[in-house]
């Protein structure tokens, strides 16, 4: 290992607070497999992908460990929920970015330019391998330690706000709660060739349409147009109410 990489790696161990006993399961921890197959890059140690999978089961037995103990009067179904919505993609990929893990990663020339270091997934599967790495340099204490330091404090909000609930769900309890209604969600448009499509999603509540949200898949689309149909409620509401009046 090259002092140049020694050092920036010791930086990363000084922002963790972690001094690890071998400093080459951290590297491993940071290499995306397009950095070992882009062409004529080697490299003495793996893709991080061992890794991460050993990191998802430490992380899955430590969230479920804190909510069992945390929430005693909670059934099963709250508790199952919570620990989605604490371990999903895009709440680890926070983390990551919280930690800065992406100007850490080892990936290749393509997917840095196609902007590999901040994407979801990519920073997602990293934050486990951390993980990973750690549980295996230095045990499950160290590595709920970690977890319980830089994830556990999001499971508050998570909990409070019931974001464990996606937006379309949360849509359909309050239309059917206040207007009595069923949200339908009908295709609008989808552009783009068939490896890139992008659709367009509307919400029809009654005979109205509101919402359009748009996404890689008509389910994301979905998602999207119930989002920005919660934050603007209200106004939906009243538009609603205003045009029965008037029938």
């Amino acid at each position: 290992m090259q002092k140049q990489e020694e050092k920036k790696l010791k930086k990363l161990e000084q922002s963790l607070e972690i001094e690890f006993k071998d400093i080459k399961l951290l590297k491993n921890a940071l290499i995306h497999r397009s950095y070992l197959n882009e062409a004529n890059q080697k490299d003495e140690l793996s893709n991080n992908e061992r890794l991460e999978f050993l990191g998802d089961a430490v992380l899955e037995l430590i969230v479920t460990e804190y909510l069992f103990i945390q929430y005693p009067k909670r059934p099963e179904g709250d508790l199952t929920s919570f620990r989605a919505a604490t371990v999903k993609t895009e709440t680890l990929a926070q983390v990551s970015r919280e930690l800065d893990l992406g100007k850490y990663l080892y990936i290749s020339k393509g997917e840095d330019l196609t902007h590999g270091r901040s994407k979801p997934y990519i920073l997602a599967n990293t934050f486990e391998a951390l993980l990973g790495a750690i549980y295996e340099d230095q045990g499950y204490e160290k590595a709920k330690e970690f977890v319980y330091n830089k994830l556990i404090p999001k499971i508050k909000n998570i909990v409070k706000y019931r974001l464990d609930i996606d937006n379309k769900s949360k849509l359909q309890e309050i239309s059917q709660e206040i207007l009595h209604i069923t949200p339908v969600y009908k295709l609008v448009k989808a552009e783009g060739p068939d490896h890139n499509k992008t659709f367009v999603m509307k919400i029809v509540i009654g005979e109205r349409t509101f919402e359009k949200g748009t996404g890689k898949s008509k389910q994301e689309a979905e998602q999207d147009a119930a989002k920005s149909a919660l934050k603007n409620w209200d106004k939906i509401v009243d538009e609603f109410k205003t045009n029965a009046d008037k029938q």
